[in-house]
């Protein structure tokens, strides 16, 4: 008795999905250069790639191209480009003289970069849109890469750096963590502002223009540590659930006695 297989075709979005593909490049692009010695660029391609994950979603909405196939292969490419490319980087650069501390810390940064795309692929459907849970892994691979250049721009040596064997081991915590950070995607910028909106953004803009690279890095980190500080404080001051017990008549006991 012969059984037919039948084959099913797939069609799916073109653009959106090369921009998805780009991303994955420079995120390969960086971890040869890491291999390389060249971290400097290797940072670069890590940015480059997080510009073009965040047009893969944009064009996506904007065409109604948006496809389960399309969120699927998104995360497996930032999987790449923000957890593959920066926990290699960070062990090459920086934390390769720790021995086996420091590849361990490299491979945590990687696992809750994927463990957090994961329970993301899962939750998206019930997470609020104005904030994000944990830390998204693509800020996490840009304070990554800042550092590489916040490092070089002010010529420090991060070879065995505690500070920077920390950084890694944090990053990883604040990705898996519930801690809320704002993701700023119910901001309308077609909308009328208050004029104060304009100066912040001209002022921030200058700020970051002094020097770039540090600058950049100093963002990154504020943008993080502040989620995680509130994080933090929200739990100490989450109140202990008191659930309701039988009332007692006075003069009476709990006991059976």
């Amino acid at each position: 008795m012969s059984t037919t297989v039948k084959r099913v075709g797939m069609h799916i979005y073109v653009l959106p999905n090369l921009l998805t593909t780009v991303n994955m490049f420079f995120g390969f692009f960086a971890i040869i250069y890491s291999i390389n010695g060249n971290f400097t660029w290797a940072a670069y391609a890590i940015v480059v790639a997080a510009v073009f994950d965040t047009l893969d979603g944009r064009v996506a909405r904007a065409t109604n191209s948006t496809s389960r196939f399309g969120a699927e292969y998104d995360s497996l490419s930032d999987l790449v480009s923000f957890g593959l490319a920066p926990g290699l980087m960070l062990f090459l650069w920086s934390l390769e003289p720790f021995g086996r501390l420091g590849w361990l810390a490299s491979f945590f940064y990687v696992a809750c970069g994927a463990l957090r795309l994961a329970r993301f692929n899962v939750q998206a459907a019930s997470l609020e849109k104005a904030y994000f849970q944990g830390l998204p892994i693509p800020m996490a691979a840009g304070i990554v890469a800042s550092s590489v250049l916040a490092f070089e721009d002010l010529e420090l040596d991060a070879t065995r750096s505690w500070a920077l064997l920390g950084m890694t081991i944090l990053l990883g915590f604040t990705m898996v963590s519930n801690f809320r950070y704002r993701s700023f995607k119910d901001f309308d910028f077609r909308h009328r502002r208050p004029f104060e909106y304009l100066v912040f953004g001209v002022f921030l803009f200058a700020m970051v223009a002094i020097r770039p690279e540090t600058s950049l890095f100093v963002l990154f980190m504020t943008y993080a540590t502040l989620g995680a500080v509130f994080g933090i404080w929200r739990l100490g001051n989450r109140r202990p659930v008191v659930e309701d017990g039988p009332e007692l008549i006075e003069g009476e006991d709990e006991s059976n006695d």
